[in-house]
């Protein structure tokens, strides 16, 4: 049976590099090593560990300044300033979100913050405000340790949320139900079974034209000045006016009416608890809100759905009768009694005997090595494990923006259009059935993945302007995790190692270490003598091309291969 209960025992490198690709963005061989020491209670301890601040806003070039600062923290601008166009500033965002993931510290909110995002997906050019997009990220950073149920009380008016699906343009007496739609089947409770026209295992479509009467009346607030009490971020604000002796804000396009939802949610009645000339208070309809993600997310179903897709995203994508009665449903119910909490559903999972395949001898249901890696994590884990270090975005943005945009445009030739999703769903790896992370693997976006470790070492795509790049002969010889360079045997072990999360039957080594690397297959021992006079004649001429060559087609060679796109 699928296991929840704890893993105990030390990890060791196989369990923890599968712990740390799985919660992180990459790990480098000291982390495997460090973690591989620890038990899953003490790792997820320090995966947890929230000390580290949180990333500086990115940086116009054109100013030097940042331009998402509404509070005027980092002072006002040069006389004469002005900030570059939208289309500019979204790149900038792109880069930095980019960076910020790659430059991570060894803990889980980026990843969760990263979740959110592929779940409650943003898409630039319906939003077309670098802002908006900016602040939601901070948005699901702020929440990534908290209350998921909060986060979606937030994400209903926020800025990005309210454009992107229309609630802005939701009004009492013209509404939209773009958003209340996608919120019911796609991010909280889900559809289940279709059981007549209109009516859903999980909700009617009369709920959704109830749920739209409670979403009346926010509109995008352009200027930023409306802010969260809770975090300080900017967010929708209320179509009102004064009105009333004393007088009171009131919500002039919000529906004033009784919204009667169905028996799916026990003939829940919400409305307005006051008001004033006729219109609900800003207050009352806030209070509406709240009770309705209150109804929605204390369902079982709800529960449920948010489970499927924690476990999809950190686990496996395919879901059997007996995760779905062994996992799911627990972790469903912690979700909950925990408010909601995602940190607390992971804390159970990503240390549970079934994330580390000690709950059966069955191989074929195996986690580890289970999932195909995004574009994100095919970048950022080979930056991470390599040290390529990029300008930095804050001393030298141009130069940065510069860099990262050329890493970013790739995520697109991978099958990732960063923050540009085409289904309101989300990128179909995340959501879409039955292929899931499969359908990262394309013909196209398969060829640009088998490219990457030629672009970082810059024997590809050389016109291009980059700073940064992958020297592997020095890293072979500077890095301190391969004691003899001269063996052959002992750098395709560091590589293969560290980098695959997958073992490699012995005819795929031999084909690796043999045919590609040493071009030597029929003498073995021979090959790898060859390889120690080659590295002696290297270190006492200074002359690394053909040991370098040697090297760069190693390693384009593990990267091009289905072993490396797993984790």
């Amino acid at each position: 049976m699928a296991s929840l209960n704890e893993f105990t025992g030390v990890l060791g490198r196989a369990r923890a590099a599968h712990l740390l690709r799985r919660a992180s963005f990459g790990p480098t061989i000291q982390e495997i090593e460090q973690f591989a020491g620890y038990t899953a209670a003490e790792a997820m301890a320090l995966l947890l560990d929230d000390s580290a601040t949180d990333p500086s806003p990115p940086t116009d070039p054109l100013t030097g300044q940042t331009w998402v600062d509404p509070t005027g923290a980092t002072g006002p601008p040069k006389a004469g300033d002005s900030n570059s166009e939208q289309d500019d500033l979204f790149r900038y965002f792109q880069s930095w979100h980019m960076d910020v993931m790659r430059r991570s510290p060894l803990s889980l909110k980026e990843r969760i913050t990263w979740f959110f995002h592929t779940h409650l997906p943003a898409r630039w050019t319906r939003i077309n405000s670098s802002e908006a997009i900016y602040y939601q990220n901070c948005l699901y950073r702020f929440y990534a340790y908290g209350s998921f149920k909060e986060l979606f009380k937030k994400i209903c008016v926020d800025n990005a949320m309210l454009v992107y699906l229309d609630g802005s343009s939701n009004r009492k007496n013209s509404p939209n139900e773009n958003f209340a739609r996608e919120m019911l089947e796609l991010y909280s409770i889900g559809k289940g079974t279709q059981v007549a026209e209109g009516d859903y295992t999980n909700y009617t479509e009369d709920d959704i034209r109830e749920a739209t009467r409670v979403l009346t009346g926010w509109t995008f607030d352009e200027t930023f000045a409306t802010l969260d009490p809770d975090t300080g971020f900017p967010t929708g604000k209320m179509r009102s006016h004064m009105a009333g002796s004393p007088a009171t804000q009131v919500a002039t396009e919000h529906d004033p009416g009784q919204k009667q939802f169905t028996s799916k949610f026990g003939g829940e009645l919400i409305g307005p608890t006051e008001v004033v000339e006729g219109f609900p208070t800003v207050e009352a309809a806030y209070g509406e809100l709240d009770r309705m993600i209150e109804m929605i997310f204390s369902q079982q179903e709800t529960g449920r759905f948010i489970a499927r897709k924690l476990y999809r995203f950190f686990v496996y994508h395919f879901i059997s009768g007996e995760v779905e009665r062994d996992v799911i449903e627990p972790l469903s119910q912690l979700l909950l009694d925990q408010d909601y909490s995602i940190v607390e559903a992971l804390k159970l999972l990503l240390k549970s005997e079934h994330f580390f395949d000690s709950d059966d001898a069955v191989k074929e249901n195996d986690n580890m090595g289970a999932l195909i890696k995004s574009p994100v994590d095919l970048f950022t884990g080979l930056f991470r494990f390599f040290g390529i270090t990029l300008p930095d975005r804050e001393s030298d943005p141009a130069s940065f923006y510069a860099d990262m945009g050329y890493v970013v445009s790739k995520l697109e030739d991978q099958g990732l259009n960063f923050y540009e999703p085409f289904e309101v769903a989300g990128y179909p790896a995340y959501h879409q059935i039955p292929g899931y992370n499969r359908n990262w693997i394309t013909t196209y976006a398969l060829a640009h993945r088998y490219q990457a470790g030629g672009i970082l070492m810059k024997v590809m795509d050389q016109s291009a302007e980059r700073s940064f790049q992958l020297d592997i002969l020095d890293w072979v010889e500077n890095s301190g995790h391969i004691a003899d360079p001269s063996d052959a045997a002992e750098i395709m072990n560091t590589l293969v190692n560290n980098l695959y999360a997958v073992e490699l039957t012995q005819e795929r080594y031999d084909y690796f270490l043999y045919t590609v690397f040493l071009d030597y297959p029929d003498n073995q021992a021979y090959a790898r003598e060859l390889w120690r006079q080659e590295w002696i004649i290297y270190k006492n001429t200074a002359d690394g091309a053909t040991v370098r060559n040697l090297l760069e087609t190693l390693f384009s060679a593990l990267v091009e291969t289905p072993e490396f796109q797993l984790y």
